[in-house]
């Protein structure tokens, strides 16, 4: 288990002035009183507003990443009861939408299915994703790229799924991987301690907030 005051390998470092916060899956159905709620999700909606809201102040990147349930493209463990039409984050529906605490927009689907990211300002976006990881079949990479970010910051709902997925591509993508242990549900000692492993920090929200810089970041045109 590697806590970030602890790591002295600059090549795991986090470099927050690159940063960019990725909140996962933090949607109404997955939280309390939802279609499919998780449990801890909820408890964890003040420490991602925190960072959220830090991100906001700096200037610096944010991407609330979706899941969107629609037709025959869903996760083979999902699609029985998604054809029997549970309304699970189905396009357009209340349970769809990002958790009110975080001050999102509406989501629009027609532009998120079709790959797009929807812009909340010009450092915060939205975007869909397919399947377990951020970073499969997305534009996700390619907006990290044009902002220059080297370091990602991963906060939202349920680590052993799409939080883990997300984490692992990130490191295949040679991205510097930073977990707010207090901002994301379902994740315990054991799952710190292997995503380490591969080279995967972790620090509470506090200690990030505290932390966080101005970006040092420069847009890609």
């Amino acid at each position: 288990m590697t806590h970030w005051r602890q790591n002295s390998d600059p090549f795991l470092a986090p470099d927050l002035g690159r940063s960019a916060l990725l909140v996962v899956d933090m949607q109404v159905d997955f939280a309390n009183g939802g279609t499919a709620p998780i449990p801890g999700t909820s408890a964890v909606l003040p420490a991602i507003a925190r960072l959220v809201d830090a991100y906001r102040e700096s200037m610096a990147p944010i991407v609330h990443v979706v899941r969107l349930y629609e037709g025959d493209d869903v996760d083979l463990c999902r699609r029985r009861v998604i054809a029997a039409g549970l309304d699970l984050v189905r396009p357009g529906t209340a349970g769809s939408q990002v958790a009110p605490e975080l001050g999102v927009p509406v989501l629009d689907p027609g532009s998120l299915l079709a790959g797009d990211l929807q812009a909340v300002s010009p450092t915060e976006h939205i975007l869909f994703k397919p399947r377990w990881s951020a970073f499969y079949r997305t534009c996700l990479d390619d907006h990290l790229r044009r902002w220059r970010v080297d370091t990602v910051v991963i906060a939202g709902c349920n680590y052993p799924n799409c939080p883990r997925a997300t984490i692992v591509d990130a490191g295949e993508r040679d991205y510097k991987v930073l977990v707010a242990a207090d901002a994301i549900s379902g994740v315990d000692a054991r799952h710190l301690e292997e995503a380490g492993r591969i080279g995967v920090l972790h620090a509470e929200t506090d200690e990030i907030v505290e932390a966080l810089q101005p970006p040092e970041l420069e847009v890609i045109s």
